[in-house]
């Protein structure tokens, strides 16, 4: 049940690192543990596996399908799975009254605002019930409004549900959020803490 950031400057490597921890990219040296076992000495299909069931990603585009609904858009990556059509809908409606869309669950991606498209993408990414969720600049299509209530949505998500959160975010009110921080800086690995995110957010 933890909550981490990672913040640097563009294009050193943040989404990168992103995708490594998330098993969508191989890295070029080194190890990737989950639970003391590396997830890249896994066969292909292993890996696939693996990454469905353990795995939420949120990006910074929604990704939604525009010919579904939101209710359908949540359900796919169940369907993909081969979870039975009812216990998928009964999850996908689950995790959207969580994210307080209950009453948008037949409205298209273009019929809700961009936070409400955001809320349905996060839906989308628990709908498996991973152990971690991966959210890649999250918030950088909304406003400062929308964005304050993403943040919230994530904080109390890790909270009721313990899932282990990931942010690679620009915004420093986020990062406050977070119990730990990696920094980037020339492609290493550097430390901060929270009040260091909060005076480099003043800066």
């Amino acid at each position: 049940k933890s909550t981490t950031s990672i913040v640097g400057t563009s294009g050193v490597g943040k989404s990168t690192l992103l995708h490594i921890m998330g098993a969508i990219e191989r890295p070029d040296k080194g190890k990737v543990l989950y639970k003391g076992e590396d997830i890249f000495a896994l066969g292909d299909e292993e890996l696939a596996r693996f990454r469905n069931r353990s795995i939420g990603f949120v990006f910074q585009f929604h990704h939604l399908l525009p010919e579904f609904n939101a209710l359908e858009n949540v359900m796919m990556p169940a369907l993909i799975s081969r979870m039975k059509r009812s216990e998928a809908m009964e999850r996908a409606e689950s995790v959207l009254d969580r994210v307080g869309l209950s009453s948008r669950l037949y409205h298209r991606a273009g019929e809700l605002s961009g936070g409400e498209q955001q809320r349905v993408a996060v839906a989308r990414a628990l709908v498996l019930e991973p152990a971690v969720l991966l959210a890649d600049e999250p918030t950088g299509n909304l406003d400062t409004k929308t964005s304050r209530k993403i943040h919230e949505l994530f904080i109390s998500l890790n909270e009721e549900t313990g899932i282990n959160l990931v942010v690679v975010t620009h915004n420093s009110n986020l990062s406050c959020l977070m119990e730990r921080c990696v920094t980037l800086v020339d492609g290493k690995v550097e430390w901060l803490t929270i009040d260091e995110i909060a005076d480099n957010g003043k800066q």
